[in-house]
């Protein structure tokens, strides 16, 4: 197995943007997002499942989850939160447990998990977390930009997330991603370097 990064941040904070640079120096990206979204779309495995728990009211004309519906549902209503939870997360961690496998030949994988700090159980599958960091003002600017929700509907779900500190304190490594596109990918290059040489340590310490 492939040294493992788990990479987070908060909504807004710039994950795919970090994850794509990092694909292009040739680490491997497994999305539990892309899985989620996979698992949701049309003719998505987990939408039986949804379909059954919630009824006809989540699901679009196309087959597919309603995102605003479910998410309008889940802002009022704590139970229907965690029974989504309970059908979308054992799905998403049993396939990014094999996308991980899968991935075994690149020189390492980047696991990004938004809420890998409110889970526990993604944490233990990891040898590193990464944080992707930026200031609270500048993450629900991004937030309001490229999703057209307002500010009130952004910090709320700001608001369900792991705080900036509570991220900081886990971190093995940062990324701040408030400056501009040369200082990001200053950073991302050291990373790639830093990750590149702890993977071939792991490996040596697997050959003997």
């Amino acid at each position: 197995m492939s040294l493992i990064v788990g990479l987070t941040g908060g909504i807004g904070s710039g994950k795919s943007t970090v994850a794509d640079l990092l694909a292009a120096r040739g680490a491997a990206v497994v999305d539990t997002d892309v899985i989620a979204h996979e698992l949701t779309g049309v003719r998505g495995a987990a939408m039986g499942q949804i379909a059954a728990a919630f009824g006809p009211s989540v699901v679009g004309d196309d087959g597919a989850l309603d995102r605003v519906a479910m998410r309008r549902l889940v802002f009022s209503d704590a139970q229907a939160k965690s029974r989504i939870e309970a059908i979308l997360h054992p799905l998403i961690q049993r396939e990014s447990e094999a996308r991980c496998r899968l991935a075994a030949a690149a020189p390492y994988v980047l696991l990004v998990v938004p809420l890998l700090v409110e889970s526990g159980a993604y944490r233990q599958r990891v040898d590193r977390i990464l944080v992707v960091d930026c200031d609270e003002a500048t993450q629900l600017a991004r937030v309001i930009a490229r999703s057209g929700l307002s500010a009130e509907e952004a910090q709320a779900i700001m608001a369900t997330q792991a705080s900036r500190a509570e991220r900081l304190a886990v971190a093995d490594d940062v990324v701040f991603n408030g400056g501009g596109r040369d200082d990001l990918n200053a950073q991302v290059v050291a990373l790639h370097r830093r990750y590149l040489e702890l993977a071939a340590l792991a490996g040596k310490a697997r050959i003997t």
